[in-house]
């Protein structure tokens, strides 16, 4: 397959705010409530902060905006779910105001719930239903978009073991059985997203590996979602602090849309909402030019 003609059967996302087109790349803009998050832990943890966060984030041009209040960074230690709520209650009931919709970064069925009857329209699950598989029930019966994230182990001990035999082919296989039960659990396939987990259980090389293999992922049939936001990866492989590493998460979105993604989620929301809109138009003109070339070779044939 060559680079611009990656399947994208799937266009569109049903949320519980409706229904999302995916014919152009969605940006969706992180807010972490948290003291503790890898990038910018403790700068809206007050709750003015993140209100003020989140505005800022629509002004930048984000399609959604996801909102957690649990750091999952390499290392971090749960939270109680009350305390994880409090902290994202704020902007979450900002969601009848905002004109994008709120997606939730848990995976405590307590929280998801306290979320969808606030307003939010999306749970993002880093544990695609392996913690908690309520949530699958829970995105049913409210009709709530459901991201699924691959990620090894939990956020404690997530880096402990990174080697794998077949990277992507254990990823796609655990995103599929998590799919099959979210079905089995009423979700619909128009309701879910796939997330390779970027930097959850993999080590650097291994999220190169995944960014290169990415079609592999789009045969699910699903959209799929990258986070790879300023991430240890990008860091590590040139030489970067946490602030500087904006230019290796615009080529990781990049690359990933290339591959299939259509919906990125991203600390620097301008910066990468205007890179992935020149992206998709390259890709657009790629994929016209290989199906004029089709075209017009088989019309000179006889």
């Amino acid at each position: 397959m060559t680079p611009g003609a990656v399947d994208l059967s799937a266009r569109s996302w049903r949320t519980g705010a409706g229904t999302l087109s995916l014919e152009r790349p969605l940006v969706v803009g992180v807010l972490n409530t948290t003291p503790d998050s890898f990038s910018d832990g403790g700068a809206f943890l007050e709750p003015a902060a993140a209100v003020e966060r989140a505005w800022r984030l629509v002004e930048e041009g984000a399609d959604v905006l996801d909102v957690g209040g649990e750091s999952s960074r390499p290392g971090a230690e749960p939270v109680a779910a009350d305390l994880e709520w409090r902290r994202i209650r704020p902007v979450v009931e900002l969601a009848p105001a905002l004109p994008i919709p709120i997606s939730v970064d848990t995976t405590k069925r307590v929280v998801a719930a306290r979320a969808l009857d606030a307003g939010a329209a999306i749970l993002n699950d880093i544990s695609a239903l392996r913690f908690d598989p309520e949530l699958a029930d829970l995105a049913a019966s409210r009709g709530a978009g459901l991201v699924l994230m691959h990620m090894r182990g939990e956020p404690r001990t997530m880096q402990d073991d990174v080697a794998y035999g077949d990277l992507m082919g254990e990823v796609r296989g655990a995103l599929a059985e998590a799919v099959r039960t979210a079905e089995l659990r009423g979700c619909g396939r128009a309701q879910l997203v796939v997330d390779p987990g970027l930097g959850f259980g993999k080590s650097s090389r291994g999220n190169l590996e995944l960014l290169a293999r990415l079609p592999e992922l789009a045969r699910l049939g699903l959209p799929i979602l990258v986070g790879p936001s300023r991430k240890a990866f990008i860091g590590e492989l040139l030489g970067l602090p946490v602030r500087e590493r904006l230019e290796g998460t615009i080529a990781a979105c990049v690359m990933a849309l290339v591959g299939g993604a259509r919906l990125f989620r991203v600390h620097d929301v301008a910066a990468v909402r205007r890179a992935v809109d020149l992206a998709e138009e390259v890709r657009r003109q790629t994929a016209g030019r290989a199906g004029h070339a089709v075209i017009s070779s088989s019309a000179g044939t006889d």
